[in-house]
């Protein structure tokens, strides 16, 4: 019984003061994963578009949206669109070098797939970033 007590008692982003769903909670893996699908199908149409699809172009695309709306906005398309924002975990702007860092280390794939216990992949960590709900 105590052992359940402590897994309810826990969550994700808890260990870092952020509430266990609602705004500024951590956003989870289904939001994640719909976020970058339309990210990355807003790069393949621009690619396709412009670019012959190909997939360095794609590519850049993908980094270079990311980090514009990044800066602009604290979030891609996907994540306004699925109700989340990047934010510095240590308050404040998010920067430049932030977004640039955080979108390479998601460009290379293996960082972002690599989660701590609060369901933060290693590009936020290395970027000093959170990915929350609004």
């Amino acid at each position: 019984m105590n052992q359940q007590q402590n897994s309810n008692d826990d969550w994700p982003g808890r260990r870092i003061g952020l509430p266990p769903d609602g705004p500024r909670s951590i956003a989870r893996l289904g939001r994640r994963i719909v976020a970058l699908a339309i990210d990355w199908g807003f790069a393949v149409i621009v690619s396709v578009a412009f670019f012959d699809y190909d997939s360095l172009a794609t590519l850049g695309v993908f980094v270079a949206a990311q980090i514009v709306l990044l800066i602009t906005a604290n979030g891609s398309f996907g994540h306004l669109i699925t109700g989340m924002r990047v934010v510095p975990l240590t308050g404040g702007l998010l920067g430049l070098w932030r977004p640039i860092v955080r979108t390479l280390l998601v460009a290379i794939v293996i960082p972002a797939v690599i989660w701590d216990a609060d369901q933060r992949g290693m590009h936020d960590r290395v970027a000093g970033t959170l990915l929350v709900r609004r």
